[in-house]
């Protein structure tokens, strides 16, 4: 394969990717019957058009969940419908809901029973909004920074508020999961958010497209076995739930 041409050569790179979840340069190197230097550019350059994510001896498929915020928000409404609607039979009356930030998250304090009595603290102002007309929810909006492109606070403020609440469950806004990784973002602040979230709350619903699982971003907020429930797509490939369902993750298909 040594006579491959780069473009040639990289579109197989990202097969693989598609395959398998990851891609170690050793393989790739022997496979491609090319130096480790050229995998490396290769890697590199594919990186820098958004395509993988390297890491360490290798890449992972590119987080999906960067784009901004009002484009996230009109994308596959059937699907973050779907998936809100299996959310809700999770919450019951009286909890402490921890409700993340994110167009998912939205669309599942939208979808709230209109009869559910319950606390929502959020880091969202959106979802705060959206709930200003709900008759027996109680409300609470984290302060701190605005993350403009997040449509949420973050920042030392919001994380110290968050230490102060021992939330009955997390419903989690994803970025990417990944197996090996964990659950990662694209901000470094909000990944100090996500983590205080995770660490107060004695469940921990994940609210993902099929799309963001086997993905990685640059941030790590936390390992795969701080969740307790996924909710994704019924779409979803058995191969990419296993992981999940082999850590004792509650999967739930919408």
């Amino acid at each position: 394969m040594g006579t491959m041409l780069t473009e040639e050569r990289r579109d197989l790179i990202l097969e693989r990717l598609q395959r398998d979840g990851k891609v170690v340069a050793a393989d790739l190197s022997a496979e491609l019957e090319v130096s480790p230097d050229t995998v490396r550019r290769d890697l590199r350059e594919l990186a820098e058009s958004g395509l993988l994510r390297r890491v360490h001896g290798g890449a992972l498929p590119a987080a999906i969940g960067a784009r901004p915020y009002a484009v996230r928000r009109e994308q596959a409404p059937e699907a973050k419908e779907a998936i809100a609607n299996a959310t809700r039979g999770l919450l019951r009356h009286g909890q402490v809901i921890l409700l993340d930030a994110g167009t998912t998250t939205l669309e599942v304090a939208r979808r709230l029973p209109p009869e559910l009595e319950a606390t929502v603290i959020t880091n969202s102002p959106p979802i705060a909004v959206a709930l200003a007309e709900h008759p027996t929810v109680e409300v609470t909006l984290l302060g701190g920074t605005l993350a403009k492109d997040a449509q949420a606070a973050v920042g030392a403020a919001t994380v110290d508020a968050l230490h102060a609440i021992r939330a009955d469950v997390l419903v989690l806004g994803i970025c990417s999961l990944h197996p090996d990784i964990g659950i990662t973002v694209m901000d470094l602040e909000e990944s100090y958010v996500k983590r205080a979230m995770i660490e107060n709350s004695a469940e921990v619903v994940a609210v993902s497209s099929a799309a963001k699982l086997g993905s990685a971003g640059p941030y790590v907020v936390a390992p795969l076995d701080e969740l307790t429930h996924l909710v994704t797509e019924r779409s979803a490939p058995q191969d990419k739930l296993a992981p999940y369902r082999e850590l004792g993750i509650e999967v739930v298909l919408a």
